[in-house]
């Protein structure tokens, strides 16, 4: 929906979309944690391990934490509004009463989608996952989608655009309150105890633990973004988002591998079998780098033909595109050494992640900070992959040695190197050689037709996939494997 928001806003104001999501990021630094704290103690009652009444009581200290913070977050915007809209946006064409009632709507909005977390860790440690799914679909739908009808019948400006989104924030709000008192067991005295700390205490440890990480993420992946929209004029920082927001693809194709990697690892390495846990470590490697480096290359290598196909825009298309060369090999390199986790987190032991992080944020804060502030969002860009790249190089081979030792080599070459050698010849090749159609629909049959030559070519290079291509032609097609022998 982004292109169609550019056209019906206009760059710069789209640059306050941009400002948004990423505030609403940052905001979750206030967490502390205690939304999954709240799903894992429901998902302990669900287990027999606490009761009615401690669950109803800490659903009560939470609330108390997250209504104060949500208000005090948005009268914090409210009264910086005029601040942010005439000294920290570089704003050209919007007017700046326009541009400080957004602000001060974003806030709200900020807030109210924040304490939705609270209710979404509790509905979620009730299994209640349908139908939460449901709603999250149902809520992206009417702020994705079904903003371009309101677009077109009511109005294009920010003001009207961040109004359109705290009506829906508040539905959500609501209906997750709702649902959420609903699923809560009933006091046996019927009587609800008074707001208190005491709740909060017992589970102080594991929430800060939690907040840790989720600190350090925020810092990582939102820090470029907060520099840049004090550096960048509004209407470049929209490029910018734009440009970034593509290459986080490369991260959600391979997201759900991930997923279901995690709970197996760990339960190879209860059992003990090192040899499950290395031939699954390494297959499922083998099969993000067949997913994410295709996707890498033409987001890295054609990117402003991408640009072009999905929105239709040359100046976006122009703008855009070194920007999403360098965040999309930094995801690439982002998804590959973000493996060596995975096996910590199964064997339990997040020492060295923690370690990592704490070094990777003292290199790419500094970085980032002098770069955006020298070069602008190239030198953003330039320190993103910098960082990433030096930490699968350099740290990954640390985590390797102390978990599985001699495994790192044969891991970087035979389960990445090889697979990504054959499509990144082909892709510098094509590169150079390839002539672009002007028209944007053969552009996008052109970039389709091309990103399946690379994937095949990186499939043809990972042996774990060779080998269940080979089985499964032999499962449909016996008699043609049979007379292959013969």
């Amino acid at each position: 929906m982004v292109p169609l928001y550019v056209s019906y806003m206009g760059a710069e104001a789209y640059g306050l979309v941009g400002f948004f999501a990423m505030l609403q990021a940052w905001f979750q630094l206030l967490d502390m944690g205690l939304t999954p704290t709240m799903s894992r103690e429901t998902a302990r009652f669900n287990g027999g391990a606490t009761d009615a009444m401690n669950l109803r009581r800490l659903l009560r200290a939470l609330e108390g934490v997250f209504i104060g913070t949500a208000l005090l977050g948005a009268l914090a915007m409210a009264f910086a509004a005029g601040q942010i809209a005439s000294n920290w946006l570089n704003v050209r064409e919007l007017s700046l009463v326009e541009v400080r009632h957004a602000v001060i709507l974003i806030g709200i909005i900020v807030a109210l989608r924040w304490a939705c977390g609270l209710y979404r860790g509790a509905i979620s440690g009730f299994e209640r996952l349908v139908w939460l799914s449901a709603l999250n679909s149902a809520v992206a739908t009417a702020r994705f989608v079904l903003v371009i009808p309101f677009f077109i019948y009511v109005g294009t400006t920010p003001t009207e655009f961040f109004s359109y989104q705290l009506t829906v924030a508040l539905l959500e709000l609501m209906v997750l309150v709702v649902q959420t008192y609903r699923l809560m067991p009933k006091s046996e005295s019927g009587i609800d105890a008074p707001w208190d700390w005491a709740p909060l205490r017992g589970v102080l440890k594991f929430s800060l633990s939690i907040a840790f990480t989720s600190s350090v993420w925020v810092m990582v992946t939102q820090t470029d973004k907060l520099l840049l929209s004090r550096i960048l004029p509004l209407a470049d920082y929209a490029y910018f988002t734009l440009a970034v927001l593509m290459a986080s693809g490369v991260m959600i194709i391979s997201g759900p591998i991930s997923v279901a990697l995690v709970p197996r690892l760990t339960r190879l390495h209860a059992e003990r079998d090192e040899t499950g846990l290395v031939r699954l470590y390494r297959n499922a490697t083998q099969l993000v780098a067949v997913i994410a480096i295709p996707a890498t290359l033409v987001l890295a290598l054609f990117s402003k033909q991408v640009l072009w196909a999905w929105t239709g825009n040359a100046e976006v298309a122009e703008k855009a595109a070194p920007i999403l060369t360098m965040y999309a090999l930094g995801n690439g390199f982002l998804v590959l050494a973000a493996f060596p986790y995975y096996l910590q987190f199964a064997q339990g032991n997040l020492k060295l992640h923690l370690i990592g992080n704490i070094l990777f944020v003292l290199a790419l804060i500094p970085a980032l900070i002098w770069a955006s502030m020298t070069f602008g969002v190239m030198g953003a860009g330039w320190a993103w992959l910098g960082a990433n790249s030096l930490s699968f190089l350099l740290w990954v081979p640390v985590v390797h040695r102390s978990f599985l030792p001699r495994l790192h080599m044969k891991w970087l070459c035979m389960d990445i190197g090889v697979i990504a050698l054959l499509p990144c010849v082909a892709g510098y090749v094509a590169h150079h050689w390839l002539r672009w159609p002007q028209d944007r629909q053969l552009t996008a049959f052109a970039v389709a037709l091309l990103s399946l030559l690379l994937f095949i070519f990186t499939a043809v290079g990972s042996s774990f996939v060779r080998e269940r291509a080979f089985t499964r032609w032999h499962h449909l097609f016996p008699r043609a494997g049979t007379e292959g022998k013969a």
